[in-house]
C-alpha cells in the first residue's frame, strides 16, 4: 500500500485534512499548491472550531470529531489551540428566548450548554456590555486557532512525515483519466504525473479544472468582510468566542427554535441592510491579543472586487453596541470568498474513477474539514476502488 501514490490539489484546510487522512492510511501523498502557501478562505476566517454552529445529531458529532483531531494535531505539532468555549449574548427578549429554547433542546440530546444570567455572562467575558443585557448561552466545546499560523503550521508538521510531500508554487492545469483507473495530472511546466487517486480540494477555485461539474452542482460563492484589531493592551483578553443575537439567524443549529421567526422579523424591520449584506457579528482573539471581527455574506452576482465601507461600518456599529474592547483600532481588513452548497455540509463528486472533487463547506471549513477528510478516507478501503 505504501507504494500507491495519492495527489491532493490544494493546501488549505480541506486539502491538508485529506493529505493527513490518506497518509495515516499508509499512502504516499503529494500535495500541490499553486502559491507559496495557502492564500484562500482557510486563512481568512475567525479561527473558530465551532461545534455549536452545527445542528444536534450527525453534523454536530462530525464537528466534535474534528475538534478531537485538532487537539491531536496541536499536541503533536505545537500549534496554538485555545479551548476557550463560546458565549452567545442576548440584549433583546427574543434573543434570550431563542437561547433558552436551544438550551432545552441540547439537554434532551445530552449536550451540555447552559443559559447564563447577566451577572454570569459578564463573569465569563469582560468584553460584554452590561446595558440591556438579558443573559447568554455558554458552551465549552468551541476552540480557537490562528488561521494563517495554523494552516502554515499544519503544513509544516505534515511535511515532516516521510510519506507526505509538498509541491509549492505548482499549478495543476489538467486532470484526466489514465490507464488502469489511474489519474494523470499536468502541471504548469507541462510535466505529466500519474497517481492512483486524486483529491481536488481547491475551494472556490475548483471551477478552474472542472467548471461544468461545479456549475451543475448548485454551489454558491459567498464573500465575507472581516477585520482584526491591533493588539489589546496589557494582554487583555475577551475570554470565550463571542457571538451576538444577530448570529442566531445564521447557523442552522438554531433554526428549529420557535422564537427565531420573531427575532428575524424584528431585525429585518430594524435595519434591512443587516439582511441585505448577511451581517451577523462575532469576535475571537488570537494568541497575539488581536481581536478578529466580522462578518458579512454576499452571494454570487452580488460579489465584486470592491469592498463596501458601509458593510464594515455596519459590522463595527453592531459590535460596539454590545461589546466593549480597550482598543477598537483596526489593524487589518480583508475579504474572503468560499463555496457552499445550500442544505448540505459539503459537496463531492467523482467525474471519473479515482478523481474526487471536495468543496462547498461554506464557513465550516475549520470546524468540519479534518473529520470530513477522515470519514472519506476511512470509507475508502483501497485506492483502486475508492
Amino acid at each position: 500500500m505504501t507504494e500507491q501514490r495519492v495527489a491532493v490539489i490544494g493546501a488549505g484546510i480541506v486539502g491538508l485534512g485529506h493529505a493527513w487522512a490518506a497518509a495515516k492510511q499508509g499512502y504516499r501523498v503529494h500535495v500541490f499548491e499553486r502559491t507559496a502557501w495557502a492564500q484562500g478562505a482557510s486563512i481568512r476566517n475567525f479561527g473558530m472550531v465551532w461545534p455549536i454552529g452545527q445542528p444536534l445529531g450527525p453534523a454536530h458529532d462530525l464537528a466534535m470529531r474534528s475538534r478531537a483531531l485538532w487537539q491531536e494535531v496541536a499536541a503533536a505539532s505545537g500549534l496554538w489551540l485555545n479551548p476557550c468555549g463560546s458565549l452567545h449574548v442576548a440584549h433583546h427578549d427574543d434573543e434570550m428566548a431563542v437561547l433558552e429554547e436551544y438550551a432545552a433542546a441540547s439537554r434532551r440530546s445530552d449536550v451540555q450548554r447552559h443559559v447564563l444570567t447577566p451577572e454570569q455572562v459578564v463573569q465569563r467575558s469582560p468584553a460584554v456590555r452590561r446595558q440591556n443585557l438579558r443573559g447568554g448561552l455558554w458552551s465549552e466545546t468551541e476552540m480557537g486557532v490562528n488561521p494563517p499560523q495554523a494552516i502554515r503550521g499544519l503544513a509544516q508538521w505534515l511535511a515532516t512525515w516521510s510519506n507526505i510531500h509538498f509541491h509549492w508554487n505548482t499549478t495543476i492545469q489538467q486532470v484526466t483519466p489514465s490507464s488502469g483507473q489511474s489519474v494523470e495530472l499536468v502541471d504548469h511546466r507541462g510535466e505529466t504525473l500519474r497517481f492512483q487517486r486524486v483529491d481536488i480540494c481547491s475551494g472556490a477555485d475548483v471551477q478552474t479544472l472542472f467548471p461544468s461539474e461545479l456549475q451543475a452542482a448548485g454551489l454558491r460563492l459567498c464573500k465575507l468582510h472581516m477585520m482584526r484589531t491591533v493588539e489589546q493592551p496589557n494582554q487583555w483578553r475577551i475570554g470565550p468566542h463571542l457571538a451576538s443575537g444577530l448570529t442566531l439567524r445564521h447557523y442552522p443549529s438554531f433554526a428549529s427554535c420557535p422564537t427565531l421567526p420573531q427575532l428575524q422579523r424584528r431585525i429585518a424591520e430594524y435595519d434591512p441592510r443587516l439582511d441585505q449584506y448577511g451581517i451577523h457579528v462575532m469576535a475571537s482573539q488570537n494568541e497575539n491579543d488581536q481581536i478578529i471581527l466580522g462578518d458579512s455574506h454576499e452571494y454570487d452576482d452580488q460579489i465584486e472586487p470592491f469592498d463596501k465601507m458601509e458593510i464594515d461600518d455596519l459590522i463595527l456599529g453592531e459590535l460596539q453596541k454590545i461589546f466593549d474592547f480597550p482598543n477598537w483600532k483596526i489593524g487589518q481588513r480583508w475579504h474572503g470568498i468560499y463555496a457552499k452548497l445550500p442544505g448540505q455540509l459539503y459537496w463531492s463528486a467523482e467525474p471519473f474513477p479515482n478523481c474526487h472533487l471536495v468543496t462547498g463547506l461554506g464557513g465550516n471549513g475549520m470546524t468540519l474539514s479534518l473529520a470530513i477528510a477522515e470519514s472519506r478516507w476511512s470509507a475508502s478501503p483501497s485506492v483502486g476502488n475508492a
